[in-house]
């Protein structure tokens, strides 16, 4: 995504897409988290953990982006609490020009060792600062990089990672956006970001990296990491984290792609060589087929086994999922296999582009998901300068399979609200209909598997297949708004298994499918 102007004359980041493409806000609808602060978008979360100061690990630092030219926002919340407090707005220390700020794309990133010069536990960010033209209008780009050295207290300025220009409105524009930071085990800085400037050879927009071997004070040649030529798609908001076997993930959005704003990840053993640019990689998608689609973030998280959980949430979905974009995505399998769905802590209102323009996630001590994203107001959902930030957290977990993720036979996916994701699958009677899961089990061991169903005024119950053997049910309760839940016991190997439910006489509904570890109640474990 890129910057854009707004007919008033006022500049806000603006992503590059459709209004058809906005999930409107519906009269019945409501938000669902607590409001932080007033705040257009890009929200960003960082906790710091590498401190000489003692006192000053489990301190969580907070930048996102907000209308105006005073800069970037900094707010913090102290180790053990729970209020979030402003302490500053990190500007442009360069350019002492009125009409030049430092304003969109923040990112924060806290050294887990030293590199160059910077020790271990500095505190990175890097942000794009913009210069306008005497109608206020974006005419220049400035990727900044800044390190606070007293945990995110004060900043000092280190260097230009690189410079655009140009309208963003314009065609031939030369536009830089959304850097992201990460150390490698060697102690080298590489900042990966977006970029306008290659248009000429075929690249409407594409994603590349510099390394920096001094700290971020120099950098190195650009290296190309996505590239999809034809001069139409736009790879973009590169996002990097690190997996439990060392390799690097890096999810991005694919704009004007085949399908528009899906989102795609690709992996690197060295984080710096992504294989072919012109490859788009892996599709983030569930066995059913809805994807998640613009401004995504990805985050492995510590929890559900030895490979941990990976995470992407995105401003909105197509092929069936939540056009809001108010569900995670997850897979517990390194990202093989199919993806599934499950509600995000926030809920947020639609009505405008920056509404879930990236979101940020945290897993905290207590085994719960800090989430925050941008929300439209309710009052003016389509005034983007209006969004507030939201946060909300819940438990950790992944165990709970959908029913609309599933692979589906003589099924069909329907709304309804009293749905664990606000959907549900409708099976056709045996033998025509059934839905299968695609399910990847982290360790042996023996299951409690529940699938939530409710009957359509005929006589049946869930039959359910563990790699094509039948599981004798178990004992079936009554659940609110109608449903049920159908309780089986068998153990799992370690490995990846289908997992087959339909109905024994007439059609059902199902909610989903949730396989907990047979008497052990899950905890998740922070991040370390």
């Amino acid at each position: 995504m890129k910057p854009s102007v707004f007919a008033v004359a006022v500049a806000i980041g603006l992503c590059v897409l459709s209004s058809a493409s906005l999930a409107a806000v519906q009269p019945d609808e409501a938000p669902v988290g607590t409001e932080l602060a007033k705040g257009v978008g890009y929200p960003v979360l960082v906790r710091l953990s590498h401190q000489a100061t003692r006192s000053d690990n489990g301190r969580v630092l907070l930048a996102f982006e907000r209308h105006g030219m005073d800069g970037v926002p900094l707010y913090v919340r102290e180790p053990g609490q729970h209020d979030w407090r402003f302490t500053t707005n990190v500007t442009d220390q360069v350019h002492r020009d009125p009409r030049w700020q430092l304003r969109w794309q923040p990112n924060l990133y806290e050294l887990p060792r030293a590199s160059g010069p910077l020790p271990a536990g500095t505190v990175l960010l890097g942000a794009n600062a913009t210069g306008n033209d005497a109608q206020g209008r974006v005419a220049s780009e400035d990727l900044q990089l800044y390190a606070s050295n007293d945990a995110g207290r004060t900043w000092r300025y280190l260097s230009s990672i690189i410079k655009g220009g140009g309208k963003p409105s314009d065609k031939d524009n030369h536009g830089v956006w959304e850097p992201n930071l990460r150390v490698l085990d060697d102690g080298r800085l590489v900042a990966y970001y977006s970029s306008e400037q290659h248009k000429a050879a075929g690249f409407n927009q594409l994603l590349a990296h510099k390394v920096s071997d001094d700290g971020g004070r120099t950098w190195g040649v650009e290296h190309v990491d996505v590239a999809i030529p034809g001069g139409v798609e736009r790879p973009g908001m590169a996002v990097v984290d690190r997996l439990p076997d060392g390799r690097y993930v890096m999810s991005y959005e694919d704009i004007d792609g085949p399908r528009n704003g899906h989102v795609y990840l690709k992996f690197s053993r060295d984080g710096l060589d992504w294989g072919n640019p012109a490859n788009r990689g892996t599709p983030v998608q569930t066995q059913a087929g809805a994807w998640p689609a613009a401004s995504p973030i990805v985050k492995w998280l510590p929890v559900g086994g030895r490979d941990g959980t990976l995470v992407v949430l995105a401003e909105r979905a197509g092929g069936g999922g939540d056009p809001g974009g108010r569900a995670m995505y997850w897979n517990n399998n390194l990202g093989r296999g199919p993806w599934w769905e499950m509600p995000a802590p926030v809920q947020k209102l639609t009505g405008n582009i920056h509404a879930g323009w990236t979101q940020a996630l945290l897993l905290q001590a207590d085994g719960t998901l800090l989430h925050l994203t941008s929300s439209s107001a309710p009052g003016a959902p389509a005034d983007a300068r209006a969004n507030v930030i939201l946060e909300a957290s819940a438990p950790a977990r992944f165990d709970r399979y959908e029913a609309e993720d599933a692979a589906r036979q003589w099924a069909v996916q329907i709304d309804d609200p009293s749905g664990s994701n606000r959907r549900k699958a409708r099976v056709a009677a045996p033998p025509l209909g059934r839905l299968e899961f695609a399910v990847h089990a982290a360790a042996d061991g023996p299951r409690l598997l529940r699938v939530r169903w409710q009957d359509l005024g005929f006589p049946t119950q869930p039959v359910l297949h563990i790699d094509g053997q039948a599981v004798a049910g178990g004992d079936t309760r009554a659940d609110r708004d109608g449903w049920r839940i159908t309780r089986f016991r068998a153990p799992l190997r370690a490995g990846d298994h289908t997992i087959a439910v339909s109905g024994s006489a007439h059609a059902l509904d199902i909610d989903y499918l949730q396989i907990d570890a047979a008497g052990v109640a899950a905890v998740a474990k922070p991040a370390r």
